[in-house]
Parts: structure tokens; C-alpha cells; sequence
């Protein structure tokens, strides 16, 4: 077991659930300890919800670790490593918290594990304040894969709000190291596409109002380019009732943007198909070449990688601050952000580089 043990004050910065699932992942991989305190302490209602607490254990396991403070509600958590190992998880948090979110913390260390893993990830995959299932494969997957990450994401069930109910399987292969990515250019949009989709009892009818109402927020921006958004019902593989929308743009240069929204009671159909509309025309016009949902979430590969990572942004968020804040104090990746200055850049555009810390698989 390791015999420094890190320290993160859980309440800085965006102060929620980033701040566990980045430095629970680079604990385990770098087999540091980790005290994590003042957790989601300015939030409603503070400490660990279920979705964090199914995350952190998830990591446990998959480390043969030690993990104190563990309970709903707790706001301070010791994390102690041992070596990750690869083989069967599941992680099931019981509500509809995001197995997106379970993915973000468990995938890393998947990547540095002696083996291959396989991990089944269980409650909602389509959640309010978290990447929907459909944008972590159709855009964080592949940019993902250009660190050098294999994984195979099986979708067996959605699951809503507020049953959750959805369930996952994610196939890992161990690396031997992450390869930078240099994502700079930022080409010209070329394709749009996406689905809208009802589960449940809800009519199909508030499917085809989303995806009307989007292709036509976009075409007053973007006149040139077919869009092709599918309205669908799902019926076999839903848990409960949900409808939703994501729209997916890609670029001359294979960079990937989305505007996604999900429905509400009481909420208009065309109004969740206009807000994922105007979501994606607003990644678009900030010229970057990876979306405001992507950005925090590289963070992490990048700090790893071994060498320089530049990827090119719109205005940096709060979750990639925090993730960068967390990177830098629990490794010694150094990452610098700086406004972009091209012909093509806008007051908006920025450059975020990391030079990485070359993490290695000592099993590979």
C-alpha cells in the first residue's frame, strides 16, 4: 500500500462529484492514498449521493482497495489503493444516477489494470446533469480512442428518471501508455445527425415535434447541410418512461460536437428539440474543436499522456477547471491555458496544453 496520502478539499471549485471521480481515478492509478474532505459541501444536499458512493466502490474493488467514510451522506472519504486487477464489476446505484458518470471514474483505471476488464454499470443512462449514454459513444468514445483507450460499451437496457433501471457493459484492454492527441483544427462542419426518442408510455408523436423543431433552429444557421435526426420509439430495451434528444455535428477534421436535451414534465416537445439545437449552434459558432461536455473529460487522458496534448476549446468550464485543478495537484502534469489567436478563432476560443506525466502500465 502507498505511504503518501494526497489530501483534496471536495468543496473547491465546482466543488461536486468532478472532484471525487478524477482524484478516486488518479489515486488508483498512480496507488497514492486519498483523503478527500468537505465533500459537496455547498451543495442542497451535501456528501456522498448514491451515484458517488457506487463510483467509489466500484474503484475499490477494481484496486483491491480500502475505502473508509463510505456511506450516503458522508462528506469525508480515505481511498487506499492496491494494485488494479482487471476482471468482472458491477456497479449499481440502485437510482437513476448516471452510469455515465460510473463510466468516467472506472475507465481510467480499467486502462492501467494487470488485465482486461469487463464492468457492468447499472442505473439511468439517459440523466439530467450528466452525458447521456448516446454522447459517450457516438463523441467521447472516439476522441477517446485517439489517446490509444480500447473499450467496447454494450448497451443493454435504458433507464429514466426516476427509476433508473438502465444497465451498460464495458469491455476494457489494459494499455501500455496513452499517446497525446493534438486537436487544434478545427474544419468545417460537414454532417448533422441524431435521434429523438420516447420510452415508455409517452406518445411517438413528441418524438417527431423534437426533431422538427431542432432541424428547424438549425436551419436558420446552417442552410447547406442535410440533417438527418431519427425518430424513435423504444419499447424492448427502456426502463420506465423518458423522452430526449441528441444532436451530433462532426467537422472536415473529425472533430465532434452535440446539443442534447432531455424532456420534463410539463415541457414542450419542441422546446427540448430547440434547446438541443441551440446547445449544438452554440458549440459551433465557439469554434473549438471539442464541445463544452467533452472538455472536462479529456482532462484526465491528457494529464496521463505521455507527451504534449493540445486541444482546442471554447470558453473553459468549471468541470475542466476543477478537473485540471485536481490533475495538476495529484500529478505532475503541467497544463497551460491560453486564448487561441487564428484567423478563425473568436473572443471565445482558447487552447488548452498539457505536457503529461507518461503513466505506464507496469503489468504490460
Amino acid at each position: 500500500m502507498a505511504a503518501t496520502t494526497f489530501e483534496m478539499d471536495g468543496s473547491v471549485m465546482e466543488g461536486g462529484g468532478q472532484i471525487l471521480r478524477v482524484s478516486a481515478a488518479l489515486s488508483c492509478i498512480q496507488g497514492a492514498s486519498i483523503k478527500i474532505n468537505k465533500i459537496r459541501a455547498g451543495r442542497s444536499t451535501p456528501g456522498l449521493r448514491p451515484q458517488h458512493l457506487s463510483g467509489l466502490e466500484l474503484v475499490r474493488d477494481m484496486c483491491n482497495g480500502n475505502l473508509e467514510g463510505a456511506t450516503v451522506g458522508s462528506t469525508e472519504i480515505t481511498l487506499t489503493p492496491g494494485k488494479i486487477k482487471g476482471g468482472n464489476h458491477i456497479a449499481d446505484t440502485q437510482t437513476a444516477g448516471s452510469v455515465g458518470l460510473l463510466m468516467q471514474v472506472s475507465l481510467p483505471c480499467a486502462l492501467f489494470a494487470q488485465g482486461p476488464s469487463e464492468l457492468c454499470l447499472k442505473g439511468g443512462t439517459n440523466a439530467e446533469m450528466a452525458p447521456q449514454i448516446d454522447y459517450t459513444l457516438k463523441i467521447f468514445k472516439p476522441i477517446a480512442e485517439r489517446f490509444g483507450v480500447q473499450f467496447d460499451c454494450d448497451l443493454k437496457m435504458r433507464g429514466y428518471y426516476p427509476k433508473g433501471g438502465g444497465e451498460v457493459v464495458l469491455k476494457v484492454n489494459p494499455v501500455k501508455e496513452l499517446s497525446p492527441i493534438n486537436m487544434t483544427e478545427r474544419g468545417n462542419i460537414t454532417k448533422i445527425y441524431g435521434r429523438a426518442f420516447v420510452a415508455g408510455v409517452l406518445p411517438f408523436k413528441l418524438a417527431k415535434d423534437m426533431s422538427t423543431a431542432a432541424v428547424r433552429t438549425i436551419r436558420k444557421e446552417i442552410k447547406d447541410l442535410y440533417i438527418n435526426i431519427q425518430s424513435l420509439q423504444e419499447k424492448d430495451k427502456a426502463c420506465g418512461n423518458g423522452n430526449g434528444i441528441i444532436i451530433i455535428a462532426e467537422s472536415s477534421t473529425g472533430c465532434i460536437f452535440a446539443g442534447s436535451s432531455l424532456g420534463k414534465k410539463g415541457v414542450y416537445a419542441d422546446k427540448v428539440g430547440i434547446e438541443a439545437a441551440e446547445m449544438l449552434l452554440k458549440n459551433i459558432r465557439q469554434n473549438g474543436c471539442v464541445d463544452e461536455f467533452l472538455q472536462d473529460q479529456l482532462i484526465i487522458f491528457m494529464a496521463l499522456a505521455n507527451g504534449t496534448s493540445r486541444m482546442r476549446t471554447g470558453p473553459i468550464t468549471l468541470h475542466t477547471r476543477t478537473a485540471i485543478h485536481v490533475a495538476e495537484q495529484l500529478t505532475n502534469a503541467k497544463f497551460v491555458i491560453r486564448k487561441s489567436e487564428d484567423e478563425q478563432a473568436n473572443s471565445d476560443t482558447y487552447i488548452i496544453e498539457c505536457q503529461g506525466v507518461g503513466a505506464t502500465n507496469p503489468n504490460l
